[in-house]
C-alpha cells in the first residue's frame, strides 16, 4: 500500500514542473470563456448600433432591389452595384466585427495567458497511437466535453424555445407589416434572443474555466519521489550551489553586522582588515570575535562602528592576527591573550575619563612571532610588533 500511494501524483506541480509544461505548450484553456466574451461584445455593439443598423440596412435591401433604367439595360452594370452594396453593408457591421475580433484574442489567454511554442506544433508519434486515441475518445476529458456539448445545446434550445414562444404572435404579423416595421421588430428580437443567449453561455464558461484550471493542474501534479528528484536535479547544478552559496554568506553578512553595535572595540588594519571584539569583565572568559571581515566587508564593518560609536583601534599586525586565527563567535586564541588585554584595558579607560585625569597611553600591541601574517594570511618569517 505505502509503494503504490507513493507512486500515485498527490503533489502540487513545481515551478520547474508548471515552466516545463508551458514550455511544451501546455497551458490550462477554456474554449467556454472565448465564446461567451465574444456574445457579451457582440450584444453590447447591437445594443449600441440597433438602432442605426435597422435603418440603414432596410434602407439598403430596400435599393438593393430599385434599378434605374440604365442598369437595367445594361446587364453588366449589375455586378458593380451588388458589389457596392455589399461594401456599404461590410462597412455598416465592420465594428462589430473588430471588436468581437480584439475580444476573441484578448479572452482566449484570460486563462492560461499568451504563449507560442514550437514544440506545440511539432509532429508527435504518440498522436498517431491507436491506444492513445481511444483515451482520448473515451477518457474522462471526453466525457466532460460531451457533458458540456449537451449542456450548450440544452440551453440554446430551452432559451430559444422560450422566445419563440413568448413572441410566436409577433413574428406571425412581421409579414403583414412593412419592411422598415418588419426588419425594426426582428432586430429587435434577434438582440434580445441574443443576450438571453449570452448569459447561458456566460454561466457555462464560469464552470468551465475554474474546471479547465483544475484539469491542467491535476495533470501536472506529481509523486513525492518525482519532487525528490527535481529537488536533487536543481541543487545539483552549479550555478544553483552558487547561488544558494552566495545567498548564506549574504545572511551570514547581515547577521554579523548586527553584532557589531555590541562590541567593544573595533582592531583595524587600518584598510584592509577589520575585527570587531567583546568583552565581559565579569566573566572569566575571553574577548568573543563578533564580526570579521577583509576589503569592502571591513568598510562595513568600520561604518557600522562609527554609526554606533564603537571605538576603533589600528593596529595592523594584530587585526591580520585574529582574522586569520579566530572565527566568528569563537574566542580568541590564548597566544594573543597578551596582546589583546592592553587595547581592551585602553577602550575602557577612554569611556572612564574625567576632567583633569590623564587618559590611559595608547598602547603597542606585541604579536608573537607565531601569529604574524601578511595580507595573504601567510605567516610572516620576521615581522614588527605594530
Amino acid at each position: 500500500m505505502s509503494e503504490k500511494g507513493s507512486s500515485e501524483p498527490t503533489e502540487e506541480p513545481t515551478a520547474r514542473r508548471l515552466r516545463n509544461a508551458r514550455e511544451e505548450g501546455q497551458v490550462a484553456r477554456s474554449t467556454e470563456l472565448p465564446a461567451a466574451a465574444v456574445m457579451i461584445s457582440a450584444v453590447v455593439v447591437m445594443l449600441m448600433m440597433g438602432g442605426l443598423w435597422v435603418t440603414r440596412l432596410s434602407a439598403l435591401l430596400a435599393n438593393s432591389f430599385s434599378f434605374d433604367r440604365k442598369t437595367l439595360e445594361t446587364p453588366t452594370l449589375l455586378p458593380a452595384a451588388f458589389a457596392s452594396t455589399f461594401v456599404e453593408a461590410l462597412l455598416l457591421v465592420l465594428p462589430l466585427l473588430l471588436v468581437t475580433a480584439v475580444v476573441a484574442i484578448l479572452a482566449s489567454g484570460a486563462t492560461g495567458g499568451y504563449h507560442f511554442s514550437m514544440k506545440s506544433v511539432m509532429p508527435k508519434f504518440s498522436k498517431l497511437s491507436p491506444l492513445a486515441g481511444l483515451k482520448r475518445m473515451f477518457g474522462t476529458h471526453a466525457l466532460v466535453e460531451l457533458l458540456k456539448a449537451i449542456a450548450k445545446f440544452s440551453l440554446v434550445a430551452l432559451v430559444l424555445w422560450w422566445q419563440l414562444e413568448r413572441h410566436m404572435s409577433e413574428l406571425l404579423l412581421a409579414g403583414q407589416m412593412g419592411l422598415e416595421p418588419a426588419m425594426a421588430m426582428t432586430g429587435s428580437l434577434v438582440i434580445e434572443s441574443a443576450l438571453w443567449l449570452t448569459l447561458s453561455l456566460v454561466l457555462i464558461a464560469l464552470i468551465d474555466a475554474p474546471y479547465q484550471r483544475w484539469s491542467y493542474m491535476k495533470g501536472l501534479r506529481m509523486t513525492k519521489q518525482e519532487i525528490k528528484d527535481e529537488m536533487k536535479d536543481s541543487e545539483g547544478r552549479p550555478e544553483v550551489k552558487a547561488q544558494i552559496r552566495r545567498r548564506q554568506r549574504e545572511m551570514s553578512n547581515a547577521r554579523m553586522m548586527q553584532k557589531v553595535k555590541d562590541a567593544d572595540v573595533v582592531i583595524t588594519n587600518p584598510e584592509h582588515f577589520a575585527v570587531a571584539l567583546s568583552y565581559d569583565p565579569t566573566s572569566d572568559g575571553a574577548p568573543i570575535l563578533l564580526a570579521k571581515g577583509a576589503d569592502h566587508i571591513a568598510a562595513r564593518i568600520r561604518e557600522e562602528a562609527r554609526t554606533h560609536g564603537v571605538e576603533m583601534f589600528a593596529s595592523p599586525q594584530l587585526a591580520r592576527a585574529l582574522y586569520f586565527t579566530t572565527k566568528v563567535d569563537q574566542s580568541i586564541p590564548e597566544a594573543l591573550y597578551h596582546a589583546v588585554a592592553p587595547v581592551i584595558a585602553y577602550v575602557f579607560s577612554l569611556a572612564q575619563v574625567r576632567p583633569g585625569v590623564e587618559p590611559m597611553a595608547r598602547p603597542h600591541p606585541k604579536v608573537p612571532p607565531s601569529m604574524r601574517f601578511d595580507a595573504e594570511g601567510q605567516l610572516q618569517e620576521r615581522g614588527g610588533s605594530s
